[in-house]
């Protein structure tokens, strides 16, 4: 099951999840990619967003105006449709309307064969110098066995003697099993309210996300220059 997050409240953008591109509400992007990989739910704080989504065909239910982050909501969303502790579930951006199926199936599958009791998968992309400036662009840094040590908004390492250096660009999927999402939402932290980056959590409560490189050419669209580069670039594939 692949749930998206729809809070029509984004407060750098807001109702971003139905901006159009292409004339097609920016949430109805990202749900067209989801179901060629699996079911799909669209985890809404609004009834106009409900209506729009079956307007298209999707399954939308209610959730909690209030929930701190997109985990939160698709956590009460999974319950209120009864998924059981094993089912798998991807939580998919409204905000990526590029991102590509085979990334979402690549996380399905890499669950599927994580052999530990917290399955928790996201991604990273690599990205130049100039890209990790952006704090919009989360940084991730990883250990040898691929587990991230860190998020960050800042440029992660820092890089101190200037030297040739490929960043890891975070790209905010998640995949955990109905288990593992029901402990990280009851999981308390500091460090997600400074750097407003809800998987440390996870870290500083000791448990490990999995990361696996994916190639894409899919970002998220957090301003208005965001969507407008979005929608030059839709108009670029048509």
């Amino acid at each position: 099951m692949i749930i998206i997050p729809a809070r029509l409240s984004s407060s750098r953008l807001p109702n971003k999840v139905l901006a159009q591109i292409n004339n097609i509400p920016m949430i109805i992007h990202c749900a067209n990619v989801a179901k060629q990989i699996d079911d799909v739910l669209i985890a809404a704080d609004s009834q106009e967003v409900i209506d729009i989504c079956k307007k298209y065909g999707f399954n939308a239910v209610m959730t909690d105006k209030n929930h701190q982050s997109g985990s939160d909501r698709i956590k009460e969303a999974a319950d209120i449709i009864g998924l059981k502790e094993n089912d798998i579930v991807i939580n998919m951006q409204g905000d990526e309307p590029f991102l590509e199926p085979e990334i979402l199936e690549a996380v399905k599958k890499e669950l599927k064969n994580l052999n530990r009791d917290f399955k928790m998968i996201s991604c990273y992309k690599e990205i130049n110098e100039l890209e990790a400036e952006d704090p919009n662009l989360v940084k991730v840094v990883i250990d040898k066995d691929s587990n991230a040590l860190y998020f960050s908004r800042s440029k992660i390492p820092y890089n101190r003697d200037n030297q040739s250096h490929t960043y890891k660009g975070h790209i905010g999927i998640y995949g955990f099993t109905k288990k593992t999402l029901d402990t990280f939402v009851n999981l308390k932290g500091h460090l997600e309210h400074i750097e407003k980056l809800e998987q440390l959590r996870v870290i500083e409560n000791g448990y490990k996300i999995k990361m696996i490189k994916v190639h894409t050419k899919s970002f998220g669209i957090d301003t208005k220059e965001d969507l407008e580069k979005a929608r030059e670039y839709a108009k670029s594939r048509n």
